[in-house]
């Protein structure tokens, strides 16, 4: 049997936090929706959101405001969760719109130690 390999295509570390924000847009349905949701692993460009009840389709567009800032995101995927529930989605930043967690990577960057390439004795 051969070697199953698995690739990451993220251009760039995920930190794995859980922030609560809030979400709102316009549903499949063409209804528009203000609700609470989280992110988890986020980066510079992107999240995965969960708790969503709105029903969201790739290539959506929808804003989010975590804290005083807000950006908005284009949907990549959608799924439901693992109790089939609630929606996740993973987001993509507009290029245009400044990310709104950029002091949280800046801090946790600051906060974990450069990586080496020597192994340590």
């Amino acid at each position: 049997m051969g070697v199953l390999r698995t690739f990451d295509r993220r251009r760039e570390p995920r930190t794995p936090l859980d922030l609560p924000l809030l979400v709102w847009g316009v549903d499949t349905q063409g209804e528009r929706f203000l609700q609470e949701a989280h992110a988890r692993d986020i980066s510079l460009s992107g999240a995965l959101l969960s708790g969503l009840d709105a029903d969201l389709k790739s290539g959506d567009v929808i804003g989010i405001l975590y804290g005083k800032k807000k950006a908005r995101y284009r949907v990549v995927w959608v799924r439901y969760d693992e109790m089939g529930d609630k929606m996740q989605a993973a987001l993509h930043r507009l290029e245009s719109d400044a990310c709104p967690w950029l002091d949280l990577l800046t801090k946790e960057a600051a906060e974990s130690p450069p990586p080496t390439d020597r192994p340590t004795p």
